[in-house]
């Protein structure tokens, strides 16, 4: 029990579904409308699925092992390191973890012929150490890597599911006979999505551990700002976020489904985001403020189902 919370497995759930999605609900209906056919082995996916999910687990622990002190201020209810879980084990759990997600995602790299994709996880597995030791305690530093991992996720799916289907097609391509510039729109899209969402959510967080990383000297947005500019900036974040949704309603897409999903599941929590994060005062009402983003990035990936049913 203690060691699913600790690895925050309803996020890990997140992840695996956003990856399954991205690939059978976005890339496949497309390639079924182009008369073409997934490459990629379900096997080397799963690989690669569960690569991801294990860095994100291991990203989890490690930032639980030296956010210790200022989470015992914040949220001290919600401490397992140190407490439930030894130190030592969660450094253990931690390693062995990154060992398997390099393992898997090196070998998926290597089958598609693109071993250098796996310095991507490598490199992630570096800048979540450094992020849990340094870069969450400046100034929105950390708040921008996290949204950027996030958002890299569809993206990794693309990357390792294109380049056999390129390679299976190639005649097709070049001579431009198939045209599958719409999988890199939605890609981008649910890229952006994830990102901007992620970044609000991050930055709603730092508003309600703000006494503790105050106590510990951190630079986070609130801390350097203060709370009430902090908010004025998230409620900018979602106009733009807003903004670039229905933008791209009106270039990329063209059917109702669409635009009463993007009405009733996102832009209306989002409005109600608003009114909760301006009246906002106690630490509940920041953490209730965050479940709702969260609510509304779930709402966003599983708009999917509008393209699987649409393509």
């Amino acid at each position: 029990m203690y060691f699913l919370k600790l690895i925050r497995i309803q996020n890990l759930v997140i992840v695996f579904i956003t990856m399954i999605l991205m690939r059978w609900a976005v890339i496949n209906p497309i390639l079924i409308t182009n008369h073409l056919q997934l490459q990629l082995p379900d096997l080397w996916f799963f690989m690669l699925v569960i690569g991801v999910v294990l860095i994100t687990a291991s990203g989890y622990i490690i930032n639980d092992y030296f956010d210790r002190k200022t989470d015992l201020v914040n949220r001290p209810d919600t401490v397992v390191v140190g407490i439930h879980i030894n130190r030592r084990l969660a450094i253990i759990f931690h390693v062995v973890f990154n060992v398997i997600a390099v393992l898997l995602t090196t070998f998926v790299s290597y089958k598609i012929g693109h071993i250098k994709y796996s310095l991507v996880f490598i490199l992630t597995i570096g800048i979540l150490w450094y992020y849990s030791t340094s870069y969450k305690r400046m100034f929105l530093v950390g708040n921008v890597i996290v949204a950027i991992l996030t958002g890299l996720i569809p993206v990794l799916v693309f990357m390792f599911e294109m380049p056999s289907i390129f390679e299976k097609y190639s005649d097709l391509f070049e001579n431009n006979l198939v045209n599958l510039s719409m999988i890199k729109i939605w890609i981008l899209g649910f890229s952006i999505f994830a990102f901007i969402t992620t970044l609000i959510r991050e930055i709603i967080k730092d508003i309600e551990d703000y006494e503790g990383d105050i106590e510990y000297g951190r630079t986070t947005l609130p801390v350097s700002l203060g709370i009430m500019n902090t908010k004025y900036i998230i409620v900018m974040l979602i106009f733009a976020e807003l903004l670039t949704l229905f933008s791209s309603y009106y270039v990329f897409i063209n059917d109702n489904y669409s635009i009463w999903y993007f009405i009733g599941f996102i832009t209306l929590p989002f409005l109600y985001l608003i009114q909760i994060l301006l009246n906002a005062k106690e630490k509940s009402d920041y953490h209730k403020a965050s479940i709702i983003t969260k609510i509304i990035m779930i709402s966003g990936l599983f708009y999917t189902s509008i393209i699987y049913f649409t393509s």
